[in-house]
């Protein structure tokens, strides 16, 4: 060790160093009772760093893992009615049916010439809807894994792919910025709904099945009605988003819907009026995605955002219950089940499961890759998370 003096000479080790009283600048008393000594250091460092190692994350490993796929995996779907039955779909322009836990169990959907965009179970889980970039949509038959149906709209690519509460009719959002609509056990077309601006990047139906909702790059959200095409209302103006619609999600009594845009704005929509309920301010980046449970008979909507949030949403209040911070922007959340804990998946690889009334993380679960997609099966035992490695992942909840 060498000691540098104010004049920048260095000074050996061996070299003895005075202190004068003319050096002394103030005096102190000591009290040797207070003073802390070696050990005690030692006891508090290392529980400061247990402390630290305790908020640490422990990521709970897949229970099983799905590898066929060759690229980036963006959509998952659980089939209703089997709670081993998985369909999913990606870049390598691929879907698989698969169960979970067999390996030998996969049927490779084959047909689609670009992207796979979206994959999506019948209410009875008996068809499977696919959807591309190719500007199809195939309808495959689950028990069989054969196809029943290639249906096509103006030949534009389609983004999502979602079917009636209730019956076999398909519906897909274009980038041509119409929605489709097709009898699926005849493989007819039933309708078009027309008059976006631009790609609709979000949509489906209400429960009830009675209205059709759809949202665009336009900025705006259309109410339809699905038997003869009208739209009912148009949802626009100062007081909405203002920038390209991402996601939507519809309450169980089919009055109210919960959309999200590119700008970080929530909006609460109401069905019937078409007017603006309320604005949940609370993102700063756009929100990827939305889902709606009832806690105790009041509804709660979970947002998740690229500013890193998940944020839980007393609607009937139209405020923030709580904010669940993450390390990366949230990609996907799923409720589990009519519960108050709601799955979300990460940037940065991880899902984790929250408490929707405390903003508590209660588990998280390991992964690599940019999760795209959750889905939670049948029975609400496993959730699956689909990432951008290529690989699909299974895990215990």
């Amino acid at each position: 060790m060498s000691i540098h003096g104010s004049d920048g000479v260095e000074s050996s080790d061996e070299e003895e160093v005075f202190i004068d009283e003319e050096d002394i600048i103030r005096e102190y008393e000591i009290d040797e009772e207070v003073l802390p000594d070696q050990d005690d250091d030692d006891m508090e460092a290392a529980g400061n760093v247990a402390e630290e190692v305790e908020v640490q994350e422990e990521a709970i490993s897949p229970i099983y893992q799905f590898t066929r796929h060759t690229d980036e995996v963006y959509t998952a779907a659980c089939s209703p009615t089997d709670p081993l039955l998985v369909a999913t779909g990606g870049k390598d322009e691929r879907a698989y049916l698969w169960k979970i836990g067999n390996p030998d169990a996969v049927i490779e959907l084959q047909g689609h010439r670009e992207t796979v965009t979206s994959v999506a179970f019948s209410h009875d889980g008996q068809l499977l809807a696919s959807a591309g970039f190719d500007g199809f949509v195939k309808v495959w038959d689950v028990a069989s894994g054969t196809l029943k149906f290639t249906l096509e709209g103006s030949g534009e690519g389609f983004e999502w792919v979602k079917w009636h509460p209730r019956g076999h009719f398909v519906i897909a959002g274009s980038e041509d910025s119409s929605v489709y609509m097709w009898n699926a056990d005849r493989g007819d077309f039933s309708n078009s709904f027309s008059g976006h601006g631009g790609v609709v990047t979000c949509g489906g139906f209400t429960p009830d099945g009675r209205t059709l909702c759809s949202g665009s790059d336009d900025g705006t959200m259309r109410v339809w009605n699905p038997r003869s095409g009208e739209s009912i209302h148009r949802v626009e103006g100062h007081n909405y988003h203002g920038d390209s619609l991402t996601c939507m999600a519809l309450t169980a009594d089919s009055t109210v819907a919960v959309t999200g845009a590119l700008n970080g704005t929530v909006h609460v929509v109401n069905l019937s009026s078409g007017q603006v309920r309320s604005s949940l301010v609370g993102h700063t980046n756009s929100v990827e995605c939305a889902a709606i449970s009832y806690v105790s008979g009041s509804a709660y909507a979970a947002t998740g955002g690229m500013d890193h949030k998940l944020i839980i949403w007393e609607l009937q209040r139209s405020s923030a219950r709580c904010i669940c911070e993450h390390k990366k922007g949230v990609t996907s959340v799923a409720w589990l089940g009519q519960t108050h804990y709601v799955a979300s998946g990460c940037i940065d690889g991880k899902v984790r499961i929250w408490d929707g009334l405390s903003g508590n993380c209660e588990r998280t679960y390991a992964g690599d890759g940019k999760v795209l997609s959750l889905a939670i099966n049948a029975d609400g035992t496993k959730m699956v998370s689909v990432s951008d490695d290529g690989l699909v992942r299974v895990f215990g909840i």
